[in-house]
């Protein structure tokens, strides 16, 4: 007898994001959500200056306390079984997503560097958060390399490597801080650290081994161009290979400790890492290639499955078995969307329009194109199609009668331009998108919604699940434990998603062709290489800044 037909079994999902973690437990035979739990990280985000009176931070960093994703398997996992009111007994496994790529050094046994006294004030010994974007430089230099050798992987990436991935963030470490580089033994995603924590043994998940760590047809990038880029460099494939494997495989089982911290049985199944994105396309039931999920909060991350492997120009990414086992997984994303909208309520409007909920209530009363507005949606830089941080946002179109809602309403369609862009260029080079699944906590704006399936001209559904990834997990933990034997039927059985909730608005999309033609304009003007005036902005900001940094210095000295 399964585990599906025996007795009621459960399984927890673990959802580690940007300012909290969440513990979700699951029903196995249905995927019924029956208790949750959420912990928030006590260090949150550290972007200005390291904890307990450590050294100040530069510009685009953005770090995290590794404890403080214990703290989410001591305080959530045992808080959410409470409230499910489940016999620890009957859960039989546990699978975990992290946000990536977030990455941090460690000794040879899984300890972080950052919890090495004599570590504790170095800032490249600490996490590094997926926006920690100081690392542009290095992926510059990693991107002209590859392309001035020919490197045959760099196409799989849409020809740009990411500021956020392993190999910017090593480079960077290595050429900022040598020591903590030379005492990383191991350079670790989170998502793989925490299933190390879990079970007592290292493993490397498939997903961000291939979409953050450059591992394209079963091997990492050559010792020849890792010695072209820097001769210390060499080693770094040493610190990042370790045990592949697939996803919804078991990793190991719960070691005595982590059964500790999460009054979880000792023995039980745990699930091999995965991300965040990508673990929720399974609680979406939108497996099938041609069905794209956008995972929307903060930022947005689309994930899609193929039946063979394209090159995409900007994309993050195609990788074989990435988002499920026997399909060509791709990813692309937009560093900022929930970001540039609560950046607006918090510094854009005024007392009495300061809230989303307002904000759209007057934007919604809109015709489409009545503001007179088109943004581009780099706040946070752009991720997919151009592949650089460091370009910023921009509003055209600003005039006397410009008033709050309107800002906010073109701000939201920016986002929706940037997800078609990523669309098209999917199309483009034979990949097609036939729908759209939406997961993430802005599905609650039906404005916004609305806005892409309009732009987009394809239908929306919802995912059926408001902890899409935490459910994700929950479903590889089904299968690490043997309930299902694949992740195609797990997600079947325990994922669920409200299909065609949004429909293209006939007159919107006609509309909307004629605004996303402006962006389009802007788009290409201000980001591929026409007018670099963004970039020579933040040039002279990080100048600013450092030059200030250095005068407060100075004084301290002199004062000391």
């Amino acid at each position: 007898m399964s585990e599906v037909e025996g007795p009621d079994r459960y399984v927890v999902g673990v959802d580690f994001g940007t300012l909290s973690g969440r513990a979700l437990v699951v029903r196995v035979r249905d995927g019924a959500e029956v208790g949750t739990a959420v912990h928030e990280y006590r260090h949150g985000v550290i972007e200005t200056v390291l904890p307990d009176g450590g050294p100040s931070l530069p510009p685009d960093w953005a770090l995290q306390d590794p404890d403080d994703y214990r703290d989410v398997l001591r305080e959530a996992v045992p808080a959410a079984l409470a409230a499910a009111g489940v016999d620890p007994t009957a859960v039989i496994g546990i699978g975990t997503d992290f946000t990536a790529c977030t990455v941090l050094p460690t000794l040879a046994d899984g300890t972080p560097l950052c919890e090495l006294p004599e570590l504790r004030r170095r800032p490249h010994a600490w996490v590094k958060l997926w926006k920690h974007h100081a690392a542009q430089p290095q992926a510059d230099r990693i991107n002209a390399l590859a392309h001035e050798r020919g490197e045959p992987w760099i196409g799989r990436y849409g020809g740009k490597i990411s500021a956020e991935w392993q190999f910017a963030k090593g480079l960077q470490m290595l050429a900022e801080d040598p020591e903590v580089y030379r005492r990383a033994e191991r350079f670790v995603e989170a998502a793989d650290w925490i299933v190390w924590e879990l079970c007592g043994a290292e493993t490397r998940n498939a997903c961000t081994a291939g979409y953050k760590g450059i591992r394209q047809d079963g091997r990492y990038p050559s010792a020849d161009y890792l010695a072209a880029l820097d001769p210390g460099f060499t080693d770094f494939v040493a610190k990042l290979d370790g045990p592949l494997l697939p996803l919804g495989a078991r990793a190991g089982v719960l070691g005595a400790r982590a059964a500790a911290w999460t009054g979880l049985p000792e023995g039980i199944a745990v699930a091999v890492g995965n991300v965040d994105a990508h673990v929720t396309a399974a609680a979406a039931q939108a497996l099938r290639p041609g069905r794209l999920v956008a995972i929307m909060g903060t930022s947005t991350c689309h994930v899609l499955n193929g039946t063979h492997p394209a090159e995409v120009p900007g994309m993050c990414g195609v990788v074989d078995g990435g988002i499920s086992p026997g399909a060509w997984g791709y990813e692309a994303g937009q560093s900022g969307v929930g970001d540039i909208f609560g950046w607006f309520v918090r510094h854009g409007a005024p007392a009495g329009l300061d809230s989303h909920e307002r904000l759209t209530e007057l934007a919604a009363a809109q015709p489409v194109g009545a503001h007179g507005l088109v943004a581009l949606d780099w706040w946070n830089g752009n991720r997919s199609l151009l592949v650089n941080h460091d370009l910023s946002g921009l509003v055209v179109g600003l005039t006397l009668a410009t008033r709050p809602p309107d800002v906010y309403r073109a701000l939201l369609e920016a986002t929706a331009y940037g997800t078609r862009m990523i669309v098209e260029a999917f199309a483009e080079a034979g990949v097609p998108v036939d729908d759209l699944v939406v997961a993430g906590g802005l599905t609650s704006n039906r404005l916004l919604m609305q806005i892409y399936a309009d732009v987009t001209d394809r239908p929306l559904g919802i995912i059926g699940s408001a902890q899409g990834p935490a459910l994700g997990s929950a479903i590889h933990a089904a299968v690490a434990a043997g309930a299902y034997p694949t992740v195609h039927e797990a997600s079947a059985a325990m994922g669920r998603v409200d299909e065609g909730v949004y429909r293209p608005i006939p007159e919107n999309v006609r509309a909307y062709d004629a605004l996303y033609a402006e962006y389009r304009a802007l788009h290409d003007h201000f980001g591929r290489g026409a007018n670099d005036v963004m970039l020579r902005l933040r040039a002279i900001r990080n100048a600013a800044v450092d030059a200030a940094a250095e005068r407060t210095a100075s004084t301290l000295e002199v004062v000391g």
